[in-house]
């Protein structure tokens, strides 16, 4: 009875971590096992990219996706001069 209930244990710990580091990608698949994955555009290069990809930055309480960092700065930059 002890090992079933650590077993248990175990494999709720092991989901837990799991799910902590997998927590920002958003993969869903399709009826064959196909990855569908939500492209998104790059405010700044106008390049679409996967979503689990991108760069995210809030700001002024808005979510904002970019496909690398510089454009994240640039647009972040940009943002605080309008200001």
């Amino acid at each position: 009875m002890r090992l079933i209930i650590l077993a248990l244990l175990g494999y709720l710990l092991y989901r837990l971590i799991r799910g902590l580091f997998n927590s920002g990608q958003r993969i869903t698949r399709t009826e064959n096992g196909g990855v569908i994955d939500e492209m998104i555009q790059d405010p700044v290069c106008k390049t679409y990219i996967p979503l689990r990809d991108a760069q995210k930055r809030v700001i002024d309480g808005r979510e904002y996706f970019f496909c690398s960092k510089e454009c994240a700065d640039k647009f972040e930059n940009e943002m605080v001069q309008q200001k």
